[in-house]
């Protein structure tokens, strides 16, 4: 495992434990749908060096993979959002 590789899986971790049970199980729910709305900010665990992302014309991505917004409490958004910034 590259030191990059392992700096991103902990990253993921990090996020991942910012989201309390209920939260989890929101997001679990989220990845039955095939695509996010327009306009919906998201995290891709994936790719999170590229931030908080913003769902445009119907943008696919893999569901078990992001963190949307609407699917944490504002608190633990700003939390994510403070994680993304260290």
């Amino acid at each position: 495992m590259t030191e990059h590789t392992r700096t991103e899986l902990v990253a993921r971790d990090t996020i991942l434990k910012l989201l309390t049970d209920e939260e989890t199980a929101r997001i679990c729910t989220a990845e039955t749908a095939a695509n996010i709305r327009d306009g919906m900010e998201y995290l891709d665990l994936e790719h999170m060096d590229q931030g908080i992302l913003t769902a445009k014309g119907g943008t696919k991505v893999v569901m078990g993979n992001i963190v949307p917004r609407n699917s944490v409490s504002a608190g633990t958004w700003t939390k994510i959002l403070a994680s993304l910034s260290h």
